[in-house]
């Protein structure tokens, strides 16, 4: 039997044997750090894991049931040396657990920019760091490298030990970017930027993937990311730009829809204001973009001067995109006015006084209006005449489609 068990446990040890250490022995720096916190925070709590394993196996040997020669003390109940070890040891683990997560997350903070390529060796000044633009889409990523102005999708590289600053957001919903062997990971959320610095530190080839299910194609959500030295990179550049195709917004919507396993595709050109127009969620033509529209709120409102803003707009107005007609019809609509929450009171209070007096009103005539500047012919739509007022005449004229 005890050679049927250790026979047993050949297959786990082959199962363990493809375990992926990448997160413990990373080739970026930042991700290294992170495994050094990870370890030693590991083995600070094992200062009192393995201890209190150990002595409960300890007790429950010597005090077990056969053992005659056990103390037995059942009016114990107090021990002033084992009160301070039961709760000093935890307290220093928990006060150096606290003091070496403190500082870990503020040097490892991902807005930060880095400030070293690798264990003492800084960053060189002058040294510009390379910006890429991911935009988490369904279900794929795209990568735009603004000082190149290329993009690709499901393919990342980066020339080795010069700092990486990504600028992240996503189309539609929450999702979360991450390479193990580059840095943490940091969420992508429509209509926000995060960040993310980091460093590699070896050439290769490594694995990127999402880290936050989104839906049907999320398992297949992966891409490759190459860690090139600056040669190699140049030349991964200018193949891009001799490969690829013309990135515009048309491109973009086309690219935005739902797709599971894209293979690799390259853009040799981008359109400057792309990025923008993803990150204020208004690719679309037509649509506000929430600058502006933050803009508008900052100002107030839609104030008077802000309503010609809103004109030219048709997204979600006229039609919305998927959808049938969107609520303001399919005819133009203008705002004609403009009150506040008092004002609007105001009027539904006079409405109701209107409406009181127009029960004892004279009968309203029928006959068209007539008068310098007036369309011969026009036809009144309501006119309220109050008999009891000794003033000027009271009149409501509600305007026709041709008014």
């Amino acid at each position: 039997m005890r050679r049927l068990r250790l026979l047993l446990l050949v297959p786990m040890v082959a199962l363990l044997s493809a375990c992926n250490l990448v997160v413990l022995k990373p080739a970026g720096d930042v991700a290294q750090q992170q495994g050094d916190l990870l370890m030693v925070s590991t083995l600070l709590m094992l200062l009192i894991i393995v201890p209190v394993m150990a002595l409960i196996v300890f007790f429950a040997w010597k005090y077990r049931a056969s053992n005659t020669e056990a103390e037995y003390t059942p009016d114990w109940d107090h021990s002033t040396h084992l009160e301070v070890v039961i709760w000093a040891a935890p307290l220093l683990i928990i006060i150096c657990l606290g003091a070496l997560t403190w500082a870990g997350t503020h040097l490892l903070d991902p807005y930060r920019p880095i400030d070293r390529i690798k264990p003492g060796q800084p960053v060189a000044e002058g040294v510009e760091p390379l910006q890429v633009n991911v935009v988490a889409l369904d279900w794929k990523w795209m990568f735009i490298y603004p000082q190149y102005g290329v993009a690709t999708v499901n393919e990342l590289a980066a020339p080795v030990d010069r700092p990486i600053r990504f600028h992240i957001t996503s189309s539609s919903v929450m999702n979360s970017f991450y390479i193990p062997a580059l840095a943490g990971q940091i969420y992508a959320m429509p209509g926000m930027e995060t960040k993310l610095h980091a460093v590699i530190n070896r050439p290769g080839e490594y694995q990127g993937l999402s880290a936050n299910y989104s839906g049907d194609g999320f398992s297949n959500m992966r891409f490759k990311f190459h860690g090139l030295d600056q040669a190699g990179f140049d030349g991964w550049i200018a193949g891009v730009r001799r490969s690829g195709q013309p990135l515009d917004r048309e491109r973009y919507l086309e690219l935005e829809k739902p797709s599971e396993k894209v293979p690799v595709m390259r853009f040799s050109t981008v359109d400057g204001g792309l990025w923008d127009a993803i990150l204020n969620m208004c690719v679309e033509p037509g649509k506000m973009c929430m600058g502006e529209m933050m803009e508008i709120d900052r100002k107030g409102g839609l104030t008077m001067a802000s309503i010609r803003n809103t004109m030219p707009l048709v997204y979600d107005k006229y039609a919305g995109r998927g959808k049938n007609a969107a609520i303001f019809g399919s005819n133009e609509s203008y705002v004609m006015t403009i009150c506040t929450p008092l004002q609007a009171e105001a009027a539904a209070a006079e409405r109701i006084r209107r409406a009181e007096l127009d029960a004892t009103s004279a009968p309203v005539s029928m006959a068209p209006l007539s008068g310098l500047g007036l369309t011969q012919g026009l036809p009144m739509a309501s006119l309220s005449i109050n008999k009891q007022s000794t003033g000027p005449v009271s009149t409501d004229v509600r305007s026709s489609p041709n008014a």
